[in-house]
């Protein structure tokens, strides 16, 4: 995409911005009403001005004239922006919008649209998301409305790929008598993980929640690069009914993880308990475009009642993972017998679905000792849960996984008993590090299995 250039055709845009940059981050800044200077003028200025605007020197741009009145510039780095090299290009032309009216340059009004990395959607379909996320952003600008669609995703999500974290998933063998990580639920926004699930939550009724779960997928396959393990990613049922009825999308995102160093055999989605509609593409059709690639899918809170049981029966031998929800195993005999007995018969159940389909059930919220032995004598071996492994950066989490391994029942049992109700408060804590600090284990821990 040449810098050099000025004005492009539409067709050469797509081009020269979209397509020539697939795996790239991309910026859409549709500049409007500009006053004080005609668009031409304008042009080279934003040209000349540009490194100073942006603060970069390894940045490429070109420019589309859409109508009389609008100016589309889009940009996206020479290579890659990593960590804090990562621009916040919203901030920049914000500032360079107010210094421009404070200096009495010229005026305008400004709309950014940005999309993680275009792995998945064609050109012309991330052209439209930009140009319709651009057009929304500048009218909110007009209005200070707090939310705006991309934007406010780029305050939540934006930043350095090693933000993701990860919750590991610690499987017991009853044989060994040892505890040893095989993966994990992976999470964005690492320590600010907060603001991701307050993202969720904030978006309004009139946005799509779909176009927001890809860019956040997007990213977490970037993070995890060469992670080890399976690596779980939660994803709404219509979503990936929505992005991924095309099968040449679901070829689209398998090339990108294998670009990233993942193994299909290790990449797990976790269908969360949402609503969806089948109406042209049926769930089961759109899972089986994953499946033939290797991707297994869990059901996530998973309950007799829930959707997710639905998901279940649905998706037959694709499923490979329940994930109980904590209200079905926090079982206290003495309080309700009934209650209790109610619990045993669904664990029953969910083992026998589990043996019919070969998967795994995994207990998450596990609390205390006394939980994680009952499930254990119960047969349930795959847990997580802060008071055995705290959620933990997927840089720490690919350099320590080898020596996450084969820590015996003796000693989990013996620092759970003495620091169980300081871990589960602290989400951060690692049993297998505190053994290791106390010399439990080797330093290096075992090799994995």
């Amino acid at each position: 995409m040449g810098s050099q250039e000025t004005l492009l055709d539409l067709e050469t845009f797509e081009e020269r911005f979209i397509e020539a940059n697939r795996g790239k981050p991309l910026f859409l800044i549709r500049f409007q009403n500009v006053q004080g200077m005609n668009v031409q003028q304008f042009l080279e200025y934003l040209r000349s001005e540009v490194h100073s605007i942006l603060n970069l020197t390894d940045v490429e741009f070109c420019f589309h004239m859409m109508d009389l009145n609008t100016l589309l510039m889009g940009i996206t780095p020479y290579s890659t922006w990593q960590g804090r090299d990562f621009p916040n290009i919203d901030s920049a032309v914000g500032r360079f919008h107010d210094e421009c009216a404070s200096m009495r340059i010229c005026y305008f009004d400004f709309g950014v649209a940005r999309t993680q990395c275009n792995y998945i959607s064609d050109s012309e379909e991330i052209l439209y998301e930009l140009l319709q996320a651009s057009e929304k952003n500048l009218k909110d600008n007009l209005t200070r409305w707090s939310w705006t669609y991309f934007n406010r995703a780029n305050t939540y999500i934006a930043g350095a790929a090693n933000e993701a974290m990860i919750q590991p998933t610690i499987s017991y063998d009853p044989h060994r008598k040892t505890f040893t990580v095989k993966g994990g639920e992976v999470f964005v926004g690492g320590g600010i993980y907060e603001n991701y699930r307050n993202l969720i939550q904030d978006i309004p009724s009139d946005q799509d929640l779909n176009r927001i779960e890809l860019l956040i997928l997007e990213k977490l396959i970037i993070a995890c690069e060469n992670a080890p393990g399976l690596l779980k990613f939660n994803i709404s049922p219509q979503s990936l009914i929505d992005t991924f009825s095309q099968p040449e999308k679901v070829d689209r995102l398998q090339r990108l993880w294998i670009a990233r160093g993942l193994e299909s055999k290790n990449i797990r989605f976790e269908l969360v308990e949402k609503p969806y509609e089948e109406r042209r593409y049926s769930l089961k059709d759109v899972c089986e475009s994953f499946w033939k690639w290797g991707v297994s899918f869990a059901a996530d809170d998973f309950g007799v009642k829930s959707q997710s049981h639905q998901v279940v029966l649905e998706l037959g031998i694709m499923i490979k993972e329940f994930k109980l929800d904590p209200i079905s195993f926090r079982f206290k005999a003495n309080e309700d017998q009934i209650k209790f007995l109610d619990n045993l018969a669904f664990i029953d159940y969910c083992k026998r679905l589990a043996d019919n389909r070969e998967a795994m059930i995994t207990a998450e919220a596990v609390e205390d000792y006394e939980t994680l032995q009952f499930l254990m004598e119960h047969q349930i071996y795959q847990y997580q849960t802060n008071i055995l492994c705290g959620k933990m950066p997927i840089d720490q989490y690919k350099a320590e996984f080898h020596s996450m391994s084969d820590l015996p029942e003796e000693v989990v049992k013996g620092i759970i008993q003495e620091k169980g109700p300081e871990m589960w408060k602290d989400h951060s804590s690692n049993i297998f590090e505190i053994a290791r600090a106390r010399g439990l284990v080797p330093p290096n821990g075992a090799s994995a299995q």
